[in-house]
């Protein structure tokens, strides 16, 4: 245990690390303030991302009946496609210019975005090309995060960042409860809803999140504006100052170390980012299609019952983070890090198909129904039990892969509800803590690029082999990269350590 850890294992959840006579100062109330201000815009972002994202297939489905599984892989990717171009380029604004202004701009891109969203079956043809464009513009607004989390970095001590860090991710992870269990809620509008014909909106299960994530950027763009202030400290808590951006003599805060920095480390670290986030992706991606194809639920079950499960998955994590915050006082952030590769591991090898149990097959509904004889093409249309359910017969695979068991889906909910939370954490924990007491804005952007580039392509690349080849082989691969993942970090563990006990000015 390193001689700045807080031995304090009693802080509350958001509680903020410091001595009474710190919390006297005004400087320090108003360098907290703004934290608070980073935390809830991150609890707000992660409300925008998961309130339509157990409703993107079955929307995707009702207004474009040409697309497919795969298609609904590049529009999930969409997101992070915008994100990955958007992180850089704000993370540079941020360093040179005071965070609320790439803040504002962000968070009102999104919010437009969702509005797209919400109209994206207005236009007369190509109503699944809207949605992927609306979806990557909602992701260019989230680039902010890099914001967020330079700004967490730059305004916190190294003793206080873990638990800053995680007090984030805790905020994260509350939006990630309250946007799908509000998704949740409003399936209950039903898909046809109501028509607000002056405005020529559609209001029903699919439309009203969106609109709900704009009005929460109305909120944030607020907040950000009437509250933020700019601060940085040092990684001792010496606190640099409040950075006034107007000033003709404001602070170099470009501190010459980038020499100095561990690149191999910085490297290592958005790899590492990257495996995570990879997998992440692939498990939110694949949880609508893959319950649909397995247990048999309609659409309306499957938006239903994916939130309940993401939204207790978020409950999880909550009590995953004060576990963090704790473990890594004793133990450190590596063997955490670690530790939490090895439990996603076990989530996903546990979701591998055995038995010799079936998954129900789509056509064999649709030959059982032509047997019920003289039913008219009007009674079955308006009988909504007649909804396809199943795995679609094109997945030939549907036909010789077992099912896979509803325990065995929840099981492993639950273990990745677990490791994800502690390997995010950790791995932008470590990596500002790597790059020690310099703006961090541009690296924070590529980190936030790397997470970008892996939620692309994670869910390009599990919509395509889930829908070829099937589950086996789309889990058995993911369960190949964890295993690379652990490897990386066995080999250079003694790379990710913090700047400054690498240079000799905290030890460890």
């Amino acid at each position: 245990m390193s001689q700045f850890v807080d031995p304090d294992d009693t802080t509350p959840l958001l509680r903020d690390d410091a001595s009474s006579e710190d919390s006297q100062d005004e400087d320090y109330k108003s360098r907290w303030r703004s934290i608070r201000i980073m935390y809830f815009t991150m609890f707000l972002s992660s409300v925008g991302f998961t309130i339509v994202i157990t409703s993107l297939w079955p929307y995707l489905q009702k207004i474009d009946a040409s697309a497919d599984a795969s298609f609904l892989g590049w529009v999930v990717a969409a997101y992070s496609l915008g994100q990955l171009v958007a992180s850089p380029m704000f993370g540079l604004w941020s360093n040179h210019r005071p965070s609320r202004e790439p803040l504002v701009c962000s968070i009102f891109i999104n919010l437009s975005a969702n509005i797209y969203y919400a109209y994206a079956y207005l236009p007369r043809t190509e109503h699944k090309f809207h949605m992927l464009i609306s979806r990557a513009f909602v992701g260019f607004g989230a680039g902010n995060v890099a914001v967020v989390r330079s700004y967490v970095a730059g305004a916190t001590s190294l003793k206080e960042r873990t638990s800053a860090m995680a007090n984030m991710s805790a905020c994260q992870a509350l939006g990630f409860i309250l946007g799908p269990a509000l998704q949740a809620c409003l399936s209950f509008i039903g898909e046809d809803g109501v028509t607000v014909k002056f405005i020529d909106l559609e209001l029903n299960m699919y439309t009203a999140p969106a609109l709900l994530a704009a009005a929460f950027g109305i909120i944030n763009i607020l907040l950000v504006l009437l509250v933020l202030r700019e601060h940085r400290v040092d990684d001792h808590g010496k606190h640099i100052r409040a950075i006034n951006y107007t000033s003709e003599d404001r602070v170099d805060t470009s501190e010459d170390t980038e020499e100095t920095i561990d690149q191999v480390a910085v490297l290592t670290s958005n790899i590492l980012f990257f495996v995570v986030m990879f997998i992440f992706a692939v498990f939110e991606t694949i949880a609508t299609p893959l319950s649909m194809d397995m247990f048999a639920w309609t659409r309306k079950e499957a938006v239903f019952y994916n939130g309940i499960i993401i939204c207790c998955i978020g409950f999880e994590s909550i009590l995953v983070f004060v576990v963090v915050k704790v473990a890594s006082k004793r133990v450190g952030d590596r063997p955490v890090l670690l530790a939490g590769l090895a439990i996603i591991f076990c989530g996903f090898f546990i979701l591998l198909p055995w038995g010799n149990h079936y998954p129900k097959i789509q056509w064999a509904d649709l030959k059982n129904n032509s047997l019920l004889g003289q039913m008219s093409e009007t009674t079955m249309a308006s009988n909504s039990s007649l909804e396809p359910t199943g795995c679609p017969y094109e997945q030939t695979w549907c036909q010789y892969t077992p099912a896979i068991h509803l325990a065995q889906y929840i099981s492993s909910d639950i273990l990745i509800g677990v490791g994800y939370p502690a390997c995010n954490v950790m791995s932008y924990t470590l990596y500002s803590k790597i790059l020690g007491p310099r703006p961090q804005g541009v690296y924070m952007g590529w980190l936030t690029a790397s997470g970008s580039g892996a939620r692309t392509l994670g869910p390009i690349f599990v919509s395509h082999v889930y829908t070829i080849l099937g589950p086996r082989w789309a889990f058995s691969l993911i369960c190949g990269m964890v295993v690379g993942a652990i490897m990386l970090l066995s080999c250079l563990y003694h790379r990710l350590i913090a700047f400054s006990v690498r240079h000799g000015s905290i030890v460890e």
